[in-house]
């Protein structure tokens, strides 16, 4: 089924329609990963908004063929693996209007220089945040029932639990816990639309989000101290900034209930690992880490062996058959630029410093 972006004529602001451009495009991101990104219907979406220029895949922007490609490029089409796009690069290319990404974050490739050049700039974090928003709930659901500190129980006994096993914890399973969401991010926003499924109170911390924005989420906002203290579950989806940098350090740590869970699927320095290592040690909270700062833990980290931590090698974003959707917003981007319609999903240059 094709959606609206996928259009041949559309209208413009004016009422007017017009049939779309196909704008001279680029593709620069790991070779190796087209395929997924870009899946066969998606490709072929792909070759009808866009002139791609070279065919291939550019790995880099000094040979003689990148450079030559560069000077008539319109669009930078990128992902996974994108070389960086400095201010060489950008003199490289005065046609170019837009970098549209097939992946999450722009900042770890492209200079700020290119705002001031007048280039748009889009992302699919929104596509990427679907996965990590299901990995989440799934983590909430399973943690909130002891999944993971019984399921190392049973394998060690091959028998079932005891009513002594876990009567340590206030809580036990979903009904009327208290999730607390740090960071309204696109994903923190899905967490919190997705725990509608279950019976749970939603408390939001984020600096830059409004009460009535908030509860218009669904979420009720409050500080940070007071969120670790009185959440059963702690999810954490905020950016790592020097400013969220250690957000829960050893005071915030020891401010959570016994028997919590603490998740992090956002980066790994949000925490500090070494004050989080004794409070999971000790078992007094429970963990889902699929983000460690380091990343990977040291071979021989307390945490590999806890029966209360479960560690997963940062796959809660796009894996397999998922990253296509990444794709298939980059191309609903790029097919409403040659329309000449807003983007869905900019990446302002005033936001910068506080996404991922």
């Amino acid at each position: 089924m094709r959606t609206t972006d996928e259009s041949p004529a559309q209208a413009d602001s004016t009422g007017s329609t017009r049939p779309p451009r196909r704008p001279r495009t680029v593709l620069a991101m790991d070779a190796g990963l087209l395929d997924d990104v870009f899946p066969p219907a998606v490709r072929l979406r792909l070759e009808e908004a866009a002139d791609i220029r070279p065919p291939q895949v550019v790995a880099e922007f000094t040979s003689p063929e990148a450079v030559a490609a560069l000077a008539e490029c319109e669009v930078l089409l990128t992902g996974w693996g994108c070389p960086p796009i400095d201010t060489g690069v950008l003199d490289r290319a005065p046609r170019l209007r837009a970098v549209i990404h097939s992946a999450g974050t722009v900042k770890t490739f492209l200079t700020p220089e290119a705002y001031g050049r007048g280039i748009a700039v889009s992302s699919a974090a929104a596509a990427n945040a679907v996965p990590v928003a299901e990995f989440t709930l799934a983590a909430i659901i399973m943690g909130a029932k002891r999944a993971f500190p019984l399921a190392h129980l049973f394998r060690s006994r091959r028998t079932h639990r005891t009513a002594a096993d876990l009567d340590r914890h206030h809580w036990l399973g979903t009904h009327g816990i208290t999730v607390g969401v740090v960071g309204a991010s696109r994903t923190g926003r899905r967490v919190i639309q997705l725990l509608r499924s279950i019976d749970a109170d939603v408390l939001l911390h984020d600096p830059y989000v409004s009460d009535a924005e908030a509860e218009l989420l669904g979420a009720t906002r409050t500080d940070l101290d007071t969120l670790v203290a009185t959440s059963d579950v702690v999810t954490l989806h905020a950016p790592s900034t020097p400013l969220t940098h250690h957000l829960l350090d050893e005071r915030r740590i020891a401010l959570m209930r016994p028997g919590a869970l603490l998740i992090n699927t956002a980066r790994g320095p949000l925490v500090d690992t070494e004050a989080l290592t004794g409070h999971l040690v000790s078992g007094r909270i429970d963990a889902v880490l699929d983000v460690t700062d380091p990343e990977p833990l040291p071979p021989g980290h307390p945490l590999w062996d806890l029966p209360n931590v479960f560690i997963t090698p940062h796959m809660a974003g796009a894996q397999g058959n998922e990253v296509g959707r990444l794709g298939a917003l980059a191309v609903d981007e790029l097919a409403r630029y040659a329309r000449g319609v807003p983007l869905n999903h900019p990446v302002l240059l005033e936001e910068l410093e506080r996404i991922a």
